[in-house]
């Protein structure tokens, strides 16, 4: 995964892992070059789409030789992945893989009904839309359903452990989102049994986040919650300027964590990407997508930096440190 805490710019970017999509044959398991384009609203190859590409190579499938895999990144943008799903379509993908959440997966299904998609994350897929069952897909997407959503309530509860006194939390989320408006009520429910009060911030530009971010102050709002999407490039915003105003946030991967955010719970997102390889190889060997169920993830971390806690003057329970995945000190 890549993070932008500069100004996005303002054209679609374009990244090859290996290289650009070939059109010449060669020997593989289908008799050619299997051509996977891979969409997600981030600045680069997400973790997930790492770990895709690696499961695809412990399957043994051999990268430029049996498989080419194609990124098509829209930096922080969500109002460009219909497009960007739409290119790799043009560019005759055999195959499409979807990380980052909802929105992507809806413009990828929005983009084509006849090529394969597996995606890698996100609320509910049922709820969304995008499947009729967990058991039966039945359409041309299936994919591992994240459980984004269901592990609010967690989450909230690791960040008030974390931080003695928390009241307030700060949500600053991108208005013109619907995937990201659509998951506000899973967060007030859990924040109203927990006694939590939402500082809600909707916002329309990364302008407009980094004012909102940069304007949030300690005593005002006890803590930040970062949301899943990269849309408007929130949690990287957070990331940057949250350690400066001496406030604590929760992020929704480990990425954000290792580079000196506080503290995050979620499903690993390499292992969703090796998850997906596996459906994606079913789907090579001739299972229809409306076939294969959707799963959901199996490895989840706790995630704490004990550096970033101590700079906040938080003294970490020995309960949640015997409990945390990975601590970085």
């Amino acid at each position: 995964m890549s993070v932008a805490v500069g100004p996005r710019m303002t054209v679609l970017a374009m990244l090859l892992i290996g290289q650009t999509f070939m059109s010449h044959a060669a020997e593989a398991q289908t008799g050619r070059l299997i051509k996977i384009g891979a969409l997600t609203d981030s600045w680069g190859p997400t973790t997930g789409i790492v770990g895709f590409r690696d499961g695809l190579q412990q399957l043994g499938y051999r990268e430029n030789q049996d498989f080419v895999l194609g990124v098509r990144f829209t930096q922080g943008s969500a109002t460009e992945l219909p497009a960007a799903a739409r290119d790799l379509v043009r560019h005759g993908v055999d195959l499409m893989v979807v990380a980052g959440g909802g929105a992507a997966a809806t413009a990828a299904q929005q983009a084509t009904t006849k090529i394969p998609i597996v995606f890698m994350g996100g609320r509910d897929p049922v709820d969304a839309g995008l499947v009729k069952s967990f058991a039966r897909p039945g359409g041309n997407i299936t994919g591992i359903a994240d459980l984004e959503v269901e592990l609010v309530p967690k989450r909230m509860e690791i960040l008030r452990e974390l931080v003695p006194g928390l009241k307030r939390v700060l949500v600053v989320y991108d208005a013109t989102n619907p995937d990201t408006v659509s998951k506000l009520e899973a967060h007030r429910d859990p924040a109203r049994r927990l006694g939590l009060t939402l500082v809600e911030n909707p916002v329309r530009t990364e302008d407009d986040a980094r004012t909102a971010i940069t304007a949030a102050r300690k005593g005002e709002v006890d803590g930040m919650f970062a949301p899943r999407s990269l849309s408007l490039n929130i949690p990287g915003l957070m990331l940057d300027i949250a350690p400066k105003r001496s406030i604590p946030a929760m992020f929704q991967d480990a990425f954000f964590v290792e580079r000196g955010g506080l503290v995050s719970y979620a499903a690993n997102t390499y292992e969703l990407g090796r998850q997906a390889a596996r459906l994606v190889d079913k789907i090579l060997k001739g299972a229809r997508p409306a076939d294969v169920p959707v799963e959901q993830p199996t490895k989840f971390d706790l995630v704490i930096n004990v550096k970033t806690a101590k700079a906040l003057g938080l003294t970490i329970p020995p309960s949640l440190l015997l409990r945390a995945d990975q601590v970085i000190q």
